[in-house]
């Protein structure tokens, strides 16, 4: 599913009252003066098994299943499927203490190297409570998917430090290109240099339309590269599973929103605190996001970015291969990188997995 449909303006509505509240009373957090040091999974290999999981919405056909395991075949991958990977619960994939229950598995399953959601859609944040990190610190493994996964990312980044992977969910997303820098980031282990292609297309062959990328701020920085969907980052602000963004290097990215709702959740991020700790901003596509009906006087995105990221003096940019869009990068959530925001690229500092 492109689109977290069920995420409602009323997902936000709560995160202005808790805005005042410093982050450090909340329980549950890590509050230690610096984060958790990296805990980094082994790299996957040919022949490696990876539990397949439904942790948001459901699995509705078989044939979404087929090709999730047909695709990581073709990596070479062996696959094992939850075993609640085709309950429903309305929209939801089960109930909640079972699509957690299948995560809290595969970790603890010593023959399984990677857990890979099939797809995002809405759900995540639902199972948080029920997942076992201790477990999950125990034993780390690859988590990699992208949207509602960043529940996932930002919660296992809270509790453990384990570095999982922002990249193609298991039912999607296997162009060439990304599939690329996959296997360089999660199997090879490469440091690598992220940027966008330089190509052009048929539209127009004087200057680039597809993929183009815009310097917000020029410089450059380094810090943890963390965030994920606007959305639902900010709908999980205020509980104990979002881990402490200082000295973060923040990534964005939305999908279908109205302008306004992106600045709103944007507002929510600066009131809450989280744009102030960044030391450098990277803000993917925002695929389909437009001004609504009847919002004629709406601010622009490049406004709206002005506003909330220029303002904050550190180096930024737009445009990066984060979302909803084909190809994307795979970003290792967690682990320290160097962005370069005048030739708007990201540089890991070291490998994502041991």
């Amino acid at each position: 599913m492109r689109r977290r449909y069920f995420l409602k303006s009323g997902a936000t509505a709560g995160v202005m009252a808790l805005a005042g509240a410093k982050m450090a009373a909340v329980p549950g957090l890590n509050h230690s003066d610096a984060p958790f040091a990296p805990l980094k999974p082994k790299r996957l290999q040919p022949g490696d098994t990876v539990g397949l999981v439904a942790p948001a919405t459901a699995v509705f056909q078989d044939v979404e299943q087929d090709i999730a395991r047909e695709s990581l075949e073709a990596l070479g991958l062996k696959v094992k499927i939850g075993p609640h990977m085709r309950d429903r619960h309305g929209y939801l994939g089960g109930e909640d203490k079972a699509r957690a229950e299948d995560i809290n598995h595969f970790f603890g399953d010593s023959s399984v190297s990677a857990v890979l959601p099939i797809r995002g859609g809405w759900g995540c944040a639902r199972l948080l409570p029920y997942l076992d990190f201790d477990l999950i610190k125990k034993n780390p493994k690859v988590l990699m998917g992208y949207s509602d996964i960043t529940a996932l990312h930002n919660s296992i980044q809270a509790k453990t430090g384990l570095i999982t992977f922002h990249g193609p969910l298991g039912g999607g997303r296997w162009d060439a290109w990304s599939v690329d820098y996959m296997k360089r980031v999660v199997f090879g282990g490469e440091s690598v240099t992220m940027s966008n292609p330089k190509s052009m297309n048929d539209r127009n062959s004087l200057t680039q339309i597809d993929n183009r990328t815009r310097t917000i701020t020029p410089g450059k920085a380094r810090g943890r590269i963390m965030g994920g969907n606007l959305t639902v980052l900010t709908a999980i602000l205020g509980s104990p599973y979002v881990p402490d963004y200082s000295n973060s290097i923040l990534f964005l990215e939305d999908v279908q929103e109205n302008l306004y709702r992106i600045d709103r959740m944007l507002t929510s991020l600066k009131l809450a605190g989280i744009l102030s700790k960044a030391k450098g901003v990277i803000f993917g596509t925002c695929s389909e996001c437009g001004p609504g009906n009847d919002n004629y006087a709406a601010l622009t995105m490049e406004e709206i970015l002005a506003d909330h990221v220029k303002s904050l003096g550190v180096p930024a940019w737009q445009g990066a291969m984060i979302g909803h869009n084909t190809p994307q990068w795979t970003i290792p959530f967690g682990l320290d990188v160097e962005i370069d925001a005048t030739a708007c690229t990201v540089t890991m500092l070291e490998s994502g997995v041991s």
